[in-house]
């Protein structure tokens, strides 16, 4: 008869199915911007972003409104490596004349209730902390400030609603600071599911839910930032207190909801609100049973349909008598002393029956709860791409704890809703008081962190007064490097090059190119058409250095080079022809000619041994001959930044300047024959190779370099060399980047403050990791399985700082770039005498072109330090190997030219 006359009552896998998939449309309208002001579930942001690491310590203060008694609790939190803390509480009643009353008199109870609990543990002259639970739904702007949206839970109290509750407690506190001596900083206001969490998230790490099923219903968790629209900024994660309660407040249930529960509605405080509230939390079950019980007894179907006063009155039966009459163990004992007591007197089928009303009614809620709960979980797994999770939900409230079956109950039909979650149920002690403290330890913990971040990477902040310094003294190397009697002590070599044109249309044939510049060696042939059908063909192989061979002698680097030399003319069966050839060398040369080039100095981990100070195309020649396989006609000796410029020459003749952005930094341009003192003659325009990596090897930016750029310069291959190479390459933007973490480590602020083995590796950190972690498009949980795949476990918070250095570290690699390039681009100016200069600037190299920022932030600055030229940027197409294949023919035209 009950199970007929409560039908609707029992809901199947489907129905649940049904509700979990409703509450998730719910939350993502709650989260959106323009959909949150129709949502009924709120979303309120809490601006928690973190969970507690372990490492919080202190002595915090926490008070807690919200319930059927106001508490006030001290908290000690040890940072002994066991995750130990003390609390001390004490409760104070909440009369009702303060429950529904003014304002003023509500938070001056609560300041009078602290200050006794202060006196009584002698905590009046301490400075303390105090975190504040409040209970109610509130919108907050930050973790110290909220408006109160709406009372609920009974309480009713005027002239707060839409009004600041952290302000009135502080107003309240500020009336007794100067009488009673007493100095409480109230840094956050939480509310009680958060509180949950958080105490939860203090055992368990895995612990992202907070749940509170008692006198109310809510629920929290942590949700990624970049799905928050009402919070700026993409980063990180932050605490989502749902405010559950009010879902179906706009009609989304209504064909769940009962004629009972209409009727409870009706008759509460706040009719058509907090409707998923009153059909799930213990405030209203008792009700919601007394009503059944009433209209079954009207119909006589119970006391042979006597009515008792009980039955009549609103708020006779409770949650307790409920739990009680649950008791299946101590059979329907507790069921006849309960109705009894009520004046019932039942028969053993009405004890029976009013038992079963009691599970109807309690499994429903128990269900609701659940399917709820799911939406949650299978949210928290999408957002981290998951098949599979492991997670723990912290949880609180007389409900769950009292009731004899509840828990089991609830736990069921989560796992059973939900089989690809692992979930693990943590009860929560004093979520409301240990809660608030956590929040506050945790705040106090991040702000305490963000300073020592922000002063690791405060050097790598250039302000545009530094960078402008930077472009000025650029420049005058620049100059030193041209004067004959400078040029010998000048760090930024500028280098003559013998290309003394670009490419005009008319180059044709075939040509070879030899690419040597890092890990990789290229061989390429080149076919170049001239006239009305303009194209060049390339065909090319790539052969690996062994780092065995980078590292031996110079006879075996160049015997190695001809070797795949040789493979590539039989690969493309052209072993006979003797071919012009271009050979890329991306290492400082001084060229007496264009086929003449003495290395200067390795870069780029080479160390070959008998080069340096040598004619590298000599070498190259005396290895084909130790092979005596083949004869080669070697043209020109070229560097790659060289190569990138003759590219983008080729199409477009206002290209005058390259620069090559890569593992490697580096810049060429065009300068004025009568500029270059140290080659004859003041006619026409020779490239010039900077060889910009030196700059600042004679200490003149030394005010700008960290201790970390010193770290790196000290373990490199060329200690005291390169330096300004060594704050813009890619070759060492990761390894700069590891320094960082490690400090940051040392300090505690990564990691757990443990330094991996991974991270103890140089080189570990390649620069394109940086790329990926700095990506916009990539979430936070992609940043960690990089850092995962470097055997780096990282938690979010450790992402968050990981990206952020990152940041730093390119940022200001792209802007020192700029502004070296923003010297090159005056001087080309004031050369050509122009008010206004338009360039174009023909750039390679993978940071520039894979790096999200890097480009961006290049231009930026050189629009900013050179505001009257006008700089294109073109993205050269393999400037070493066509670019080499170019000069060639160039020289191969300028030669004909001259012997004609």
């Amino acid at each position: 008869q009950v199970d007929r006359y409560l039908y609707h009552m029992r809901l199947s896998d489907d129905v649940l199915l049904d509700v979990m998939a409703r509450f998730q449309a719910e939350m993502v309208k709650g989260l959106g911007r323009d959909t949150n002001p129709t949502a009924t579930v709120k979303m309120l942001p809490s601006f928690v972003r973190s969970l507690p690491d372990g490492s919080e310590k202190g002595d915090f203060l926490a008070v807690d409104l919200g319930g059927s008694q106001f508490r006030a609790h001290q908290v000690k939190v040890f940072d002994d490596g066991k995750q130990s803390s003390q609390l001390e509480s004490k409760f104070y009643p909440t009369p009702k004349e303060v429950i529904q009353g003014n304002g003023a008199e509500l938070f001056d109870y609560v300041a009078d209730c602290l200050l006794d609990f202060m006196e009584t543990k002698n905590l009046k002259h301490k400075k303390l902390p105090l975190g504040f639970t409040f209970s109610f739904p509130c919108k907050q702007t930050k973790l110290e400030e909220g408006v109160l949206l709406a009372w609920t839970k009974h309480f009713k109290v005027r002239g707060v609603q839409d009004t600041d509750v952290v302000s009135a407690l502080r107003k309240a506190l500020q009336k007794h600071k100067a009488s009673f001596d007493i100095d409480v900083d109230v840094l956050a206001l939480v509310n009680d599911t958060v509180g949950t969490m958080m105490t939860c998230g203090y055992d368990d790490q895995r612990c992202e839910v907070g749940l509170i099923i008692g006198t109310g219903t809510n629920a929290c968790y942590m949700e990624e930032m970049r799905h928050i629209d009402l919070v700026e900024g993409d980063e990180g994660r932050m605490c989502i207190n749902t405010e559950w309660g009010a879902f179906g407040d706009d009609g989304a249930l209504d064909d769940l909801r009962t004629e009972f529960d209409r009727e409870l509605d009706l008759g509460s405080l706040n009719p058509g609100k907090q409707l998923f509230e009153k059909m799930i939390s213990s405030l209203y079950l008792g009700e919601l049973v007394r009503l059944i019980l009433l209209k079954m007894t009207k119909e006589g179907l119970l006391f042979n349909g006597k009515v008792s006063t009980a039955l009549l009155t609103k708020g006779k039966i409770e949650m307790k008598h409920v739990s009680a009459m649950e008791k299946y163990k101590e059979g329907l004992s507790n069921t006849k002393e309960i109705l009894t007591e009520l004046n019932l007197f039942p028969s053993e089928e009405d004890c029976i029956a009013v038992q079963h009303v009691c599970t109807i009614v309690s499994f429903r809620s128990a269900n609701l709860c659940a399917a709820t709960l799911a939406a949650i979980l299978t949210r928290l797994r999408e957002n981290k791409k998951l098949l599979r999770m492991r997670t723990t939900v912290g949880i609180d409230g007389g409900l769950y704890k009292t009731h004899p079956q509840y828990a089991k109950r609830l736990h069921k039909v989560v796992r059973r809703l939900v089989p690809t979650c692992d979930v693990r149920f943590l009860l929560s002690v004093s979520g409301s008081g240990k809660g608030a403290a956590m929040v506050t330890a945790v705040a106090y913990r991040l702000a305490a962190q963000r300073k020592q971040i922000d002063a690791a990477l405060a050097p790598f902040l250039l302000s545009l007064e530094t960078l402008r310094e930077v472009k000025n003294k650029m420049r005058t190397e620049l100059e030193y490097g041209l004067k004959r009697e400078t040029q010998a002590s000048a760090t930024v070599k500028m280098l003559p090059t013998y290309v003394c044109g670009t490419p005009d249309g008319t180059e044709k044939g075939k040509f070879l190119a030899l690419d040597l510049g890092g890990t990789n060696f290229r061989v390429l042939l080149v076919k170049i058409r001239s006239g009305r059908r303009r194209s060049v063909q390339m065909y090319n192989k790539i052969f690996a250095i062994p780092l065995e061979i980078m590292q031996g002698t110079g006879e075996e680097l160049f015997d190695h080079i001809v070797q795949c030399i040789a493979d590539f003319l039989e690969y493309m069966g052209i072993k006979g022809a003797r071919l012009p050839l271009g050979f890329t060398f991306s290492f400082p040369c001084r060229q007496a000619s264009i086929d003449k080039g003495m290395l200067v100095g390795w870069t780029k981990g080479f160390k070959a041994t008998d080069c340096e100070g040598e004619d590298v195309v000599d070498m190259l020649r005396e290895a084909i001959r130790r092979r005596n396989e083949f004869d080669l006609d070697i043209v020109a000796v070229v560097n790659d930044t060289v190569g990138t410029m003759m590219t983008c020459g080729y199409e477009d003749p206002n290209c005058e300047i390259g620069l090559i952005a890569g593992t490697g930094s580096n810049v060429c341009y065009m300068e004025d024959m009568k500029n270059i003192e140290i080659v004859e003659g003041n006619e026409g325009k020779m490239c010039i190779n900077t060889e910009w990596g030196g700059f600042g090897d004679n200490g003149c930016i030394d005010n700008i370099r960290t201790q970390y750029d010193k770290e790196v310069d000290e373990g490199s291959l060329n200690p005291g060399k390169q330096r300004y190479e060594k704050m813009t390459s890619g070759m060492y933007l990761g390894e700069i980047v590891r320094q960082i973490l490690i400090d940051l480590t040392k300090q505690g602020l990564l990691f757990r403050g443990q330094i991996l083995e991974s991270l103890r590796k140089r080189g570990i950190f390649e620069t394109k990791f940086l790329s990926q972690i700095e990506s916009d498009r990539l979430a936070l949980l992609q940043v960690r399985r990089i850092l995962q795949q470097l055997g780096l476990d990282s938690t979010c918070e450790d992402s968050i700082i990981v990206k952020e250095v990152c940041g730093a570290v390119s940022k200001r690699a792209a802007q020192l770039c700029g502004a070296g390039l923003a010297a090159i681009v005056e001087k080309k100016r004031e050369n050509q005498g122009v008010e206004h200069l338009q360039i174009t600037v023909g750039v390679d190299g993978t940071l520039y072109k894979l790096h999200p920022h890097f480009s961006r932030v290049l231009r930026e600055t050189v629009k900013e330090l050179a505001p009257q030229c006008d700089v294109t940027f073109m993205l050269s197409e393999d400037g070493s190997g066509k670019g080499a294949a170019l000069i060639t023919a160039v020289a191969k035209r300028l030669h004909n030219v001259g012997q004609k």
